[in-house]
C-alpha cells in the first residue's frame, strides 16, 4: 500500500510540474474566460454610462463611449415622469405571484411526493404537459375568464395569470426536492410527536430550502421582466408594469426619444434582478441541481 501510495503521489507531482512547465492551458483558459465577460458585460456598461449623459451626447451620432460630462439628469427626469409608481405595481405583482406560486408550489410538491391517493402520476404527468404548451396560445382564454370574474385590468387578475404559467415548473421543483430527503428524516419526526403540518414547516422546509428559493426566484425573473401579458391585461396606463413603461417612453414624443431617460429606466429595472440573484445564487444553484437531477 505505501509502495502504491507512493507511486500516486510521484505521478500527481509529475502531473503537477508538467503543469507548472505547460501554462498555456490556463492561459488560453482565462483569455476565453475574459473575451467572454467582456462581450457580455459590454452592453450593461455601455448602458450604464449612457444614464450619465447629457440629452444632447445620449442622441449624438457617431456615439460617444464614455460622457464627455458626467451627470444625473437622466435619473432626474425618470422619476421626474412617474416611474417610481411603476416599480411599485411591478413590486406588487412579483410579491403576489412569488408568494403565492412558492406557497401552491411547496404543498402540492410535498403532496405528490409523500402521499399516495388515486391518478397521482396521471395527474402529474397532465401537470408537466402543460409545460409543453405555448402561454401566447391560453391568452384569449384566460382574458375572458378574467373579465368573467372581474379581475381583467387587475394588477391582482395579472398576478394570477402570471402564477398559471409558474406553477407547473413549480411544482415539478418542488416535488423533486422532496423527493431527495430521506424519508428516515420524516419517520423521526413523527416518532418525536410532529404533526404533518409541523413535519412540513418544521423539518422539511428548512431541508428543501434551497429548492424554495428556485421556485422564487424563477417566479420573480419571469414576472419581473414579462410584456406581452402584461400588455394584454391591462388597459389603464396607471396599472402599467415596468416593461410597459419602458415600452412606453421608448415610443417618445413625436419621434423623439430621450435615450439617457431611457437607459436610466433600463438600469433601473435590471439592478433589483442582479442583486437579488447575487445574493441568493448559491441556493439556486443548489436548490436547481437538486431538483433537476432528481
Amino acid at each position: 500500500m505505501n509502495v502504491s501510495i507512493t507511486k500516486g503521489a510521484t505521478s500527481h507531482g509529475g502531473r503537477n510540474r508538467r503543469y507548472r512547465k505547460n501554462p498555456l492551458p490556463r492561459i488560453l483558459y482565462y483569455l476565453v474566460c475574459s473575451i467572454l465577460t467582456i462581450l457580455f458585460l459590454f452592453p450593461l456598461a455601455w448602458t450604464l454610462l449612457m444614464t450619465f449623459k447629457t440629452p444632447t451626447e445620449a442622441s449624438a451620432s457617431p456615439p460617444t463611449f464614455f460622457p464627455r460630462q458626467f451627470t444625473l439628469q437622466s435619473y432626474v427626469r425618470i422619476f421626474s415622469a412617474g416611474i417610481a409608481s411603476y416599480l411599485g405595481n411591478s413590486t406588487l405583482v412579483v410579491l403576489i405571484t412569488v408568494v403565492v406560486a412558492v406557497v401552491l408550489s411547496m404543498l402540492a410538491g410535498y403532496g405528490f411526493s409523500r402521499f399516495s391517493f388515486p391518478g397521482k402520476n396521471v395527474i402529474f404527468v397532465l401537470i408537466l404537459t402543460t409545460l409543453m404548451i405555448p402561454f401566447q396560445s391560453i391568452l384569449t382564454p384566460l382574458f375572458l375568464l378574467l373579465h368573467f370574474i372581474g379581475l381583467n385590468n387587475s394588477l391582482v387578475g395579472l398576478a394570477l395569470v402570471y402564477i398559471t404559467f409558474q406553477l407547473p415548473f413549480s411544482i415539478f421543483m418542488m416535488r423533486n426536492s422532496f423527493e431527495s430527503v430521506p424519508r428516515e428524516l420524516e419517520e423521526a419526526g413523527l416518532i418525536d410527536g410532529c404533526s404533518t403540518w409541523s413535519l412540513l414547516t418544521r423539518v422539511m422546509m428548512p431541508v428543501v430550502f434551497p429548492g424554495i428559493i428556485t421556485v422564487a426566484l424563477f417566479a420573480f425573473f419571469a414576472t419581473w421582466n414579462e410584456f406581452l401579458a402584461a400588455l394584454i391585461f391591462i388597459n389603464d396606463t396607471d396599472k402599467y408594469t415596468l416593461p410597459i413603461y419602458l415600452l412606453n417612453l421608448q415610443s417618445g414624443l413625436y419621434g423623439t426619444i430621450d435615450f439617457g431617460a431611457l437607459n436610466a429606466g433600463l438600469i433601473i429595472t435590471i439592478l433589483p434582478s442582479v442583486i437579488i440573484f447575487l445574493l441568493l445564487q448559491r441556493y439556486y444553484i443548489n436548490g436547481l441541481v437538486a431538483g433537476a437531477v432528481k
